[in-house]
Formats: C-alpha cells, sequence, structure tokens
C-alpha cells in the first residue's frame, strides 16, 4: 500500500485552492489511492465552530487541520488540506509534525481575485467593511519553499493540477503512469525546484 502524505494548499481566499484539491483528489483516488480533502471553509464549520479570525484563533485553526492530516498522513491516506494558513510559521510547524508534506502555494494577483469574488468579500475589505480580511487588512506570509508554486490567475487548470501531479512523481508518492499530462520541458522544471530544495 502506498504510505501517506500530506497536500497542503494555500493561499489567498479565491486563489483555487479547493478547485485543484478536488482535481488532484480526484487523479489519486483513479490512481488507487486512499484520499481525504479537509476544505478551510468546512472545516470552519465543523472541527473549528466558534473560533474568530484572530492570530490566535487562526493558529488554532491550522494546528487542528494539521493534526487531522498527521493522524490521516500517519495511517497511509493522502490528506489534502485546503485552507488559506496565512502564518509561515504555523505551516512551517505542521510541516514539521507530519513529516511527508507537500506545501502547494496558490499564488494570484489582487485584480484577478477581486474579479473571482461572488460575494464582493475583496471589495468590502478594501472599503473598510470586513476587518481583518487576509490579503487586504490581516497580512498572508507567503511560502518561501513551497514545492508547487502555481499562479491561477496566468495558468489553466489543468497546467497547475498537472505540476502538482508530475511533482509528487518527481517525489516517488504517487506511482506514476505512461499518459504523462506534461513536457519534457515541465519535468525539468520540476527536478530543478525539487533539487534546489535539496530533495532530489
Amino acid at each position: 500500500m502506498p504510505k501517506g502524505f500530506t497536500l497542503w494548499f494555500t493561499g489567498l481566499s479565491a486563489s483555487g485552492k479547493s478547485t485543484l484539491a478536488e482535481r488532484v483528489r480526484d487523479i489519486l483516488l483513479e490512481r488507487g489511492m486512499r484520499v481525504e480533502v479537509l476544505d478551510g471553509d468546512e472545516i470552519r464549520k465543523n472541527l473549528s465552530k466558534g473560533l474568530g479570525f484572530s492570530k490566535e484563533d487562526r493558529d488554532t485553526n491550522i494546528r487542528r487541520i494539521g493534526w487531522v492530516c498527521h493522524l490521516l498522513t500517519r495511517n497511509d491516506v493522502v490528506a489534502i488540506a485546503a485552507a488559506i494558513s496565512p502564518y509561515r510559521a504555523i505551516r512551517e510547524e505542521n510541516r514539521e509534525l507530519i513529516g511527508r508534506f507537500v506545501e502547494v502555494y496558490c499564488q494570484c494577483d489582487l485584480d484577478t481575485l477581486k474579479d473571482r469574488d461572488p460575494k464582493g468579500l475583496y471589495e468590502k475589505a478594501i472599503n473598510g467593511e470586513i476587518k481583518n480580511f487576509t490579503g487586504v487588512s490581516d497580512p498572508y506570509e507567503a511560502p518561501e519553499k513551497a514545492e508547487v508554486v502555481v499562479d491561477t490567475a496566468s495558468e489553466d487548470i489543468d497546467s497547475s493540477v498537472n505540476k502538482i501531479i508530475a511533482t509528487l512523481e518527481q517525489l516517488t508518492y504517487i506511482p506514476a503512469t505512461d499518459g504523462r499530462g506534461y513536457s519534457e520541458e515541465e519535468e525539468e522544471s520540476i527536478k530543478q525546484r525539487l533539487k534546489d530544495l535539496g530533495y532530489i
């Protein structure tokens, strides 16, 4: 049975974390792996009900997601977390706890995020109607050493998914298939990133 690992999607609201997490989940299920997705909004409703949006509460929420991912990973399940997780130190804490941890940074510019935002939360935050909104009135600390960086403003979903899958294959966290969805050039770029991070 393949070993478990955690795939941690981080990025601002509307950056594509949940969409990519679901697509990757479907591919991994097709390859016979056991997968659970922990979506930030769902966790807020269930595991972290009652927590607010202070730094302390945000940290507690991300630690709880990390603990569940840790339990799933050590039981050979692929845990996919999709949560803003704005603070670098807590993400790194979860990396240390879990061990087999791959971070995916969903990078996206503010104009694109505003265009995608059906509830108009960014506009409200910019106008001061919503306090402590990550990326506007509250900080977001982008990863410095994410295994995968996807630019969801300029890449289509398939390109981002292929980059994630190719990285997991290079790390031998998932079995490789013959029908690659990525080019040799993309594969070399991924290998170079993993070399720079000290994986290979």
